[in-house]
């Protein structure tokens, strides 16, 4: 009796140092399990969403997970950070000053031409009732706002008998801009001259050639 509590005596040191190394080998997994969610969503996360990833009800836990990915982060000497966004929302994006460097390499747009015309008159202009919206955009845009509104980039608010439509905060932040209206319609509009001075430039360049 007394040989074999002497040989779980010792077997207890490399025990301990087992369950530590798993402990840290969990951790590491559910880092990465983190960052792969953060990756493919490809939008900001809350922590109900990261928990399901985790398999875990803490909410505690999840967001402790993604505090030390986004203090890994931002260490590093790269091109991608991981923000904190109002709500307790996680996103992983390039950092804004790569944008305009890498942006004519993005092939497939979020939207095909028509929704995303609309989404930007809403956005500009919103709040706007949605029969405002069909009266300049068409009957086609009923079918852009169910889209919009299931991908989560427009909302819709009731106001007596009228449908009023505005962007959500999903919309600012997957597309870098304010949440703030005013600051937001401003941006917008920078972004679409610039794009339209872009196109202008290249059919003169093509005409000249």
């Amino acid at each position: 009796m007394e040989e074999q509590t002497l040989q779980e005596m010792k077997a207890q040191p490399d025990d301990a140092e087992e369950t530590q190394q798993t402990v840290q080998e969990k951790a590491i997994s559910n880092l990465a399990l983190v960052e792969a969610a953060l990756y493919v969503a490809g939008r900001p996360l809350d922590l109900s969403e990261l928990c399901s990833i985790l398999k875990t009800r803490s909410k505690n836990k999840a967001k402790r997970f993604v505090k030390t990915l986004m203090q890994e982060y931002a260490k590093r000497d790269t091109a991608l950070e991981i923000l904190e966004l109002k709500d307790e929302r996680f996103v992983l994006q390039l950092k804004a000053e790569f944008t305009p460097y890498v942006r004519k390499l993005v092939k497939r747009p979020l939207l095909s031409i028509g929704p995303l015309k609309t989404l930007s008159y809403i956005a500009l202009r919103q709040p706007i009732s949605q029969k405002r919206v069909v009266e300049v955009r068409g009957h086609h845009a009923y079918g852009h706002i169910k889209l919009l509104k299931e991908m989560g980039l427009v909302a819709v608010e009731r106001k007596g008998r009228a449908s009023i439509l505005k962007t959500t905060d999903y919309f600012a932040d997957y597309f870098g801009l304010s949440q703030d209206i005013p600051t937001m319609k401003r941006e917008l509009k920078r972004i679409l001259e610039e794009e339209k001075a872009s196109e202008d430039a290249t059919q003169s360049s093509t005409l000249n050639v």
